[in-house]
């Protein structure tokens, strides 16, 4: 084994306790105030219809290169895809209009 590899793979631990963490110390401040779960819950749940309405309009045709190996895809796979992707870009344009709309508040102030 390589110094690449170890380091390669200390780098992949790093990253999911990296993960885990700003995760689950979050939630544990938040227990001291339940109302700021309320919020979180409620953020999930718009995340999770967004991606909803976005799988339901994402197409599920797969290409036939991509039907073998080494990828496999399924039109199930497909649409799961398409509708992260749709989700992706909806959100990145919230994210932009919400820039743009606090800069103009803040000008204005």
């Amino acid at each position: 084994m390589d110094t690449y590899d170890i380091m390669l793979y200390v780098s992949y631990a790093l990253v999911g306790v990296g993960a885990v963490v700003s995760i689950l110390l979050p939630l544990i401040k938040s227990l001291d105030d339940p109302k700021s779960l309320v919020k979180v819950g409620a953020a999930i749940v718009a995340i999770a219809v967004l991606f909803f309405i976005c799988y339901s309009i994402s197409g599920n045709e797969v290409l036939p290169k991509f039907e073998g190996e080494p990828f496999n895809l399924t039109p199930q796979m497909s649409q799961i895809v398409g509708g992260c992707l749709y989700t992706t870009y909806v959100l990145i344009i919230v994210a932009l209009v919400g820039i743009v709309f606090t800069e103009f508040n803040k000008a204005i102030k």
